[in-house]
């Protein structure tokens, strides 16, 4: 495995000269032919590949991405590849920044809201010709301004560029939750079938209720791209969705009056009854037994 702890490290292993010690912009048709490697980045790594190469490995899975595409990476993550063996002539462009560029800096307090750094399988981001083109134009102004000499003001400057591009990207992912809305459908169609076969085999008493990290690991997706297309698809966050669900079995089996509401809240997953107690008071406005009782 190599280790890239600095922008530096990353520079020279690509045959980049060093602007600034924290931010660097790459064009990787610069970089020497070379073969695959297993990589841990210490840095926040943005990646426009220009070639189609489907063999980007993060975790277990393989980037689904195209001519076209932005791949993103946070600090603490391993990327392999499953080619080792032959040769490769890297294509495509880059920016890769330390996470102390952003001390003090308006993106250092909002850096955790851009979910897709930690996107996983099969949610790269696909961009249009126009949306390339309006990224690699934010990558020359961050350049330019790297080559100009680092002063006072280029940290500010820097990160204020970079997070005008996160925010373009964020925008295009909206773009492309919308355009991908067959494939969303059929997320959503998934996760509903789960929650119904959840809830009718006895994995909520043995295993406790579902939560999002569940659920979107067995959607094969990230939490975050999984929690982010659920609230674009339905309005409302992947938690709310799984409470709702509860509500609705719940309400159907409260109606059993062989059984105590204890004994549902814990066929449910409740650890505790009053914790079902207190949601479905929440969400229904009376008490299971009231509900019972009214009906």
């Amino acid at each position: 495995m190599i280790n890239f702890e600095t922008v530096s490290d990353y520079n020279d292993f690509n045959n980049h000269e060093t602007f600034h010690p924290l931010v660097s912009v790459l064009d990787f048709s610069k970089a020497e032919i070379r073969t695959g490697k297993k990589m841990y980045f210490g840095l926040y790594c943005i990646f426009l590949k220009d070639v189609k190469c489907g063999d980007l490995i993060y975790g277990r899975n393989t980037y689904d991405y195209q001519k076209g595409t932005l791949v993103f990476i946070a600090p603490g993550q391993v990327v392999d590849v499953a080619n080792k063996t032959e040769p490769y002539q890297p294509m495509g462009h880059g920016l890769v920044f330390h996470p102390d560029l952003l001390h003090g800096t308006t993106l250092g307090k909002s850096i955790k809201s851009y979910h897709f750094f930690s996107y996983n399988t099969n949610e790269a981001l696909h961009l249009s010709e126009k949306e390339r083109g309006l990224v690699l134009d934010l990558f020359a102004k961050i350049q330019n301004e790297l080559q100009a000499g680092v002063d006072k003001h280029s940290k500010k400057v820097i990160a204020t560029n970079i997070e005008l591009f996160l925010s373009y990207c964020e925008r295009f992912y909206d773009r492309q939750f919308i355009t991908r809305e067959d494939v969303n459908k059929g997320t959503l169609e998934k996760f509903e079938n789960l929650l119904d076969e959840y809830f009718q085999s006895d994995q909520a008493q043995n295993i406790g209720l579902p939560n999002v990290s569940f659920c979107a690991e067995q959607l094969n997706l990230s939490a975050n791209y999984f929690g982010d297309l659920i609230k674009k698809e339905t309005g409302k966050s992947a938690q709310e969705y799984i409470q709702n669900k509860v509500i609705e079995v719940a309400k159907e089996r409260v109606f059993d009056t062989n059984k105590s509401i204890s004994e549902v809240a814990y066929e449910l997953g409740f650890k505790y009854p009053q914790h079902f107690n207190r949601l479905f008071k929440q969400r229904v406005g009376y008490t299971p037994n009231e509900y019972r009782n009214m009906n």
